[in-house]
């Protein structure tokens, strides 16, 4: 657990497998706790304490309860599965928010589907290939940001009541487990380091980047990005708020992730019909640039 950073990357992105799921060792903590107890040693019980504190040192901060009231942006991303079977619910749950923001991913044929479900509650809304972004303040400056060979993240600047922030919404390439090639993540690292240089070059001082990024916090291989911003469930949420697969979260791959503004709360909110949940935070802006 705590040689984690260290872990070799080649063959085959082992610290990237290892790191997505790393919490999860854990489980190993408390099966060596019941082994403790059975043989009743007091070597065992050691040997179980020296792992359990290392765990919490790594993890115990995230059972923090951070929410806190307050904030003047409500934001909310999704990526709502191409596959999704009831999208015009998917969208009537996501309004239900109240969120100024809500971001798309993975938007396929069903985009007109969403478009219209939320027209009434989002006046403004662009998309770019898969990707898209629905707002109550208005959209200027927006545009693909170039991280594959097919627009998978959009650059945009809402124009709020205390002043311009910039908006990225972003879905990293997929991360495939194979035999023979281990955990494939070069063309999600690829993007990522696309999107930082973008996110570097960003003029506006309160920037926000949602999506889906294939990835952990805890990826190192993410740091790139994941390092130069703040992850609103990390500095304002409660527990770990894993977000995928919905029927069983095993990692937080979704993210709300932000430069110049201060989170106040973060959570997940109920499962749609995607494969995913939706993740939500509340942010402070301050008194604007």
């Amino acid at each position: 657990m705590l040689g984690h950073s260290v872990l070799p990357d080649r063959p085959g992105h082992l610290a990237s497998l290892v790191q997505t799921f790393l919490p999860w060792t854990g489980l190993a903590v408390a099966l060596l706790l019941v082994r403790a107890v059975v043989r009743r040693s007091a070597t065992a019980a050691v040997a179980v304490l020296v792992p359990a504190i290392a765990w919490c040192a790594l993890f115990g901060g995230r059972w923090v309860d951070k929410r806190a009231a307050g904030g003047d942006l409500t934001v909310v991303t999704h990526n709502v599965n191409e596959h999704n079977p009831h999208p015009a619910r998917t969208a009537r749950t996501l309004a239900d928010s109240g969120a100024e923001l809500v971001a798309l991913e993975e938007l396929g044929d069903n985009t007109p589907v969403y478009e219209r479900a939320l027209a009434s509650a989002y006046p403004y809304h662009e998309v770019h290939g898969t990707v898209g972004l629905w707002s109550r303040y208005p959209l200027a400056d927006v545009r693909t940001v170039d991280i594959a060979p097919w627009p998978r993240a959009l650059r945009a600047t809402v124009r709020t009541p205390k002043g311009p922030i910039a908006v990225y919404v972003a879905h990293l390439a997929s991360v495939r487990l194979s035999a023979t090639t281990g955990f494939g993540t070069d063309a999600r690292n690829a993007a990522a380091r696309r999107l930082a240089a973008a996110m570097d070059a960003e003029p506006l001082p309160r920037a926000l980047l949602l999506g889906d990024l294939n990835g952990t916090t805890d990826d190192d291989a993410l740091s790139v990005l994941t390092s130069r911003l703040r992850s609103a469930q990390d500095a304002a949420g409660a527990g770990f708020g894993l977000s995928w697969p919905a029927s069983f979260p095993l990692a937080r791959i979704d993210h709300i992730l932000v430069r110049g503004v201060e989170p106040r709360s973060a959570w997940t909110l109920p499962a749609t019909s995607s494969d995913h949940l939706p993740v939500a935070a509340s942010l402070d802006l301050g008194t604007g640039p």
